[in-house]
């Protein structure tokens, strides 16, 4: 197995100035757009929330929409029906709670309609610099190719052995690099294994297709 920091050497070389790729310009953009992110890819949920947070200006106007139109605009996103409704509750909850703003709190975040422990990661580490590893698919299926995690193990443990593998200043930073090596390199299907600086260690190199 490939030790961490050379695994950090090389996503440092690849991904230098690793960022989120969901657009957002208030805080609770961001929430939305990663709550409608699941099972979706960014450059849709951006296409989406363009025109969605253009016709809906503030929380306030977001939280009073009709459910329908919110349909309409998300569709592409995928599990619009309850997708819309996640929206139209947690704008009403960060109004009535939370003072509208995104607070930096866990357990509120976590008790929220629509998100779970990696939209509640991603929300505080680029909201609030708070260390933290959000596992989605590119993540998983990146830790288990380079070994940091094993083939049976679920999100939550593959964040519990990504916490301890990679040091705690870094995780953030390493949570984004993963991310885009996952989708823009190391991609679940038709791999760009010629960009790949681990190609070398990769144990599914020689395989006909890369699980």
């Amino acid at each position: 197995m490939m030790m961490i920091s050379n695994i950090n050497d090389k996503l440092d070389s690849m991904f230098p100035n690793p960022k989120c790729e969901l657009e957002y310009s208030k805080d609770y953009e961001l929430l939305i757009a990663t709550v409608l992110s699941a099972q979706c890819t960014d450059k849709r949920v951006n296409m989406c929330t363009k025109v969605l947070f253009n016709k809906y200006r503030t929380l306030e106007s977001l939280s009073k929409a009709n459910k329908g139109d919110i349909e309409s605009i998300i569709r592409s996103c995928g599990s619009y029906n309850k997708k819309s409704g996640y929206i139209l509750e947690i704008a009403k909850s960060l109004l009535n709670e939370g003072d509208g703003k995104v607070p930096n709190d866990r357990e509120y975040l976590e008790r929220l309609p629509g998100v779970g422990r990696k939209t509640t990661n991603v929300v505080l580490s680029n909201l609030f610099d708070v260390p933290a590893i959000a596992v989605d698919t590119h993540v998983a299926r990146v830790s288990k190719r380079l070994r940091l995690a094993s083939s049976k193990d679920d999100v939550l443990n593959i964040e519990k052995k990504l916490m301890k593998k990679i040091s705690k200043d870094k995780w953030s930073r390493t949570h984004h690099q993963l991310v885009l090596f996952g989708r823009y390199i190391c991609k679940a299907k038709n791999p760009e294994c010629d960009k790949c600086l681990f190609f070398e260690e990769c144990k599914s190199k020689d395989k006909k297709r890369i699980d």
